[in-house]
């Protein structure tokens, strides 16, 4: 305190005389105290705003995580609104954070946690150069200046999308000596009758089913942009692409649905139900290759299916002619499938790890069981020798689990077994540990063959999309809707698994699909118009 007076008193000295008087130079410093006392004050509630900014970021990241981890449980439905919430109130007290730490930082720098380095913007990015110059007239002396360098500063700018009328114009001619006309035929649209483009018609399917604006909205953002479209143009349009692409669904179908290994999940989808006023539940199934975990260079894919209801013939109609290995959950429906008499083959069951490991999270996280925690401890376990096999081939997949995971396996079912036996058999951890021992050949088949995965992760991702549509659109408008919904979710998830960039893709497949020979329709396929796309955009897989 001292020390600060004594500051205070000097920069006072260096601007103005100090007063020759003691009772001057009395008030001056008790003028001093109380302004450094106001200071301190300021500093310890700036520093106290901090610190319950900090605290609080820090909870409701915990929060978000335990939220993120349950959204594809079975109360998936309701968490979505309880995630936004914590996100939007996350962002809020960030922003807090920033702007007190900048305002407090001029008068006292406080020791702040490192922020993440901006990486530098994409070289794809256009770039606009703005020169800033002053001339080569020196402004004090008046002679020429040489140039000596430059500062160049990078600003991050948004140009909305612009939207341009393409007018076709065919000219005629007329032969003056056989009055014959001529004039070039008319380009071919992709819907006939309408007067979307390829792009036009990309970008309405991407917002929608890519970026979940429904259409009604998008109806709204072209308003602002001067285009006045109804929503129900723009379902003209989703519906008249699917129409054409539904060849092109059935050869993706066929290439997901050929004999291997198949990852199976479903999620509900409401569906308007008309005459009744409500809506009834629907049900999208996905079905999911992708073997590039095990080492392999063919491109992966999802394929989507819709049904009124889950009766478990609904499965089996679509897996009626598969023959492999499926991954799935325990539902009911797929028990028909696994039947060494079925008439279309064997199909083998593999469990999921994921799916047994939740009923026992929930009870530790319930009840901070010891029992349950050493299961998931030994669980853990069997993931971390997975995380060293990722990717590698199959064979040394097999080898290492062969070596590893066989005896953590037969040390975690031993345990079981004896902790089961001191358990109630009613209590919620009984049941999750034997749904886990009646399931135990299919949740140790991974072990045998090193193609196979330890869970259905690549399904359950594959329903993201679906989740936070569903989210946006409330329901589907009819049966119709829903296979329209799952035939561009199809697409639009295969492109992603491909790291291709879906309205890039479509817009691709639109500008050539009305005149693309059926027989020669694969050629359409994510995977191979990938090389083709002038500036194709990384995405998350």
């Amino acid at each position: 305190m001292h020390r600060a007076v004594v500051e205070y008193l000097s920069v006072v000295s260096t601007h103005d005389e100090l007063p020759k008087d003691i009772e001057s130079l009395h008030r001056l410093l008790i003028d001093a105290r109380q302004s450094i006392a106001q200071r301190d004050e300021l500093l310890r509630l700036a520093e106290a705003r901090i610190l319950y900014s900090t605290l609080e970021i820090e909870n409701l990241k915990m929060q978000l995580a335990r939220l993120r981890r349950m959204q594809f449980g079975r109360s998936s439905e309701k968490l979505s609104e309880a995630i936004e919430q914590i996100e939007f109130k996350l962002e809020e007290l960030e922003e807090l954070e920033t702007s007190v730490s900048a305002g407090e930082s001029a008068a006292v720098p406080a020791p702040r946690p490192p922020r993440p380095a901006r990486k530098p913007f994409p070289a794809a990015f256009p770039r606009q150069i703005i020169t800033h110059d002053v001339g080569c007239t020196c402004p004090d002396c008046g002679r020429s200046m040489r140039r000596v360098g430059e500062d160049v500063a990078e600003m991050l700018e948004w140009i909305p999308g612009r939207l341009k009328v393409l007018r076709h114009v065919r000219a005629k001619y007329s032969c003056s000596s056989c009055q014959s006309l001529v004039q070039a035929p008319a380009p071919s649209r992709p819907i006939p009758r309408s007067f979307a483009g390829p792009g036009f018609i990309a970008h309405v399917l991407t917002s929608k089913f890519a970026d979940h604006i429904p259409l009604y909205r998008q109806s709204g953002i072209y308003a602002r942009e001067g285009l006045d479209v109804e929503r129900s143009t723009l379902a003209d349009i989703a519906g008249g692409a699917y129409r054409l692409i539904e060849p092109l669904l059935a050869a993706l179908g066929k290439s997901v649905l050929a004999p291997g290994k198949l990852h199976a999940d479903d999620t509900p989808l409401p569906v308007l139900s008309p005459g009744r006023g409500r809506t009834k539940t629907g049900r999208l199934w996905t079905y999911v290759r992708d073997d590039r975990p095990s080492g392999s260079t063919d491109p992966p894919a999802v394929l989507f299916r819709y049904s009124p209801d889950r009766k478990g013939e609904r499965p089996r109609e679509h897996l009626r002619h598969f023959r492999g290995a499926l991954q799935a959950d325990a539902y009911g429906g797929f028990r028909e499938l696994y039947r060494a008499d079925r008439a279309a083959g064997l199909i083998l069951e593999i469990a999921c790890w994921a799916h047994a490991r939740r009923g026992v999270y929930e009870v530790w996280i319930a009840q901070k069981s010891p029992i349950a925690q050493a299961i998931l401890e030994r669980i853990k376990v069997l993931y971390a020798i997975e995380d060293q096999v990722r990717g590698r081939p199959a064979l040394q997949r097999h080898c290492a689990r062969q070596a590893h995971s066989v005896a953590k396996l037969e040390e975690l079912r031993r345990y079981m077994e004896t902790a089961l036996s001191s358990l109630s058999k009613k209590c919620a951890l009984a049941k999750a540990i034997r749904y886990c021992l009646v399931r135990w050949p299919a949740l140790t088949r991974y072990t045998s063959d090193g193609s196979l995965e330890i869970d259905n992760s690549a399904a359950e991702r594959a329903l993201r999309t679906v989740a936070l549509g569903r989210h946006n659109f409330l329901f589907a408008g009819s049966d119709a809707g829903g296979e329209r919904a799952a035939g561009m979710y199809s697409l639009i998830g295969t492109c992603l698994l491909n790291r291709i960039d879906p309205e890039a893709y479509l817009r691709y497949v639109f500008e050539r699909i009305a005149d693309h020979p059926v027989n020669r329709i694969a050629e359409l396929l994510p995977w191979n118009v990938a090389p083709h796309l002038v500036d194709p955009i990384a995405v998350a897989a």
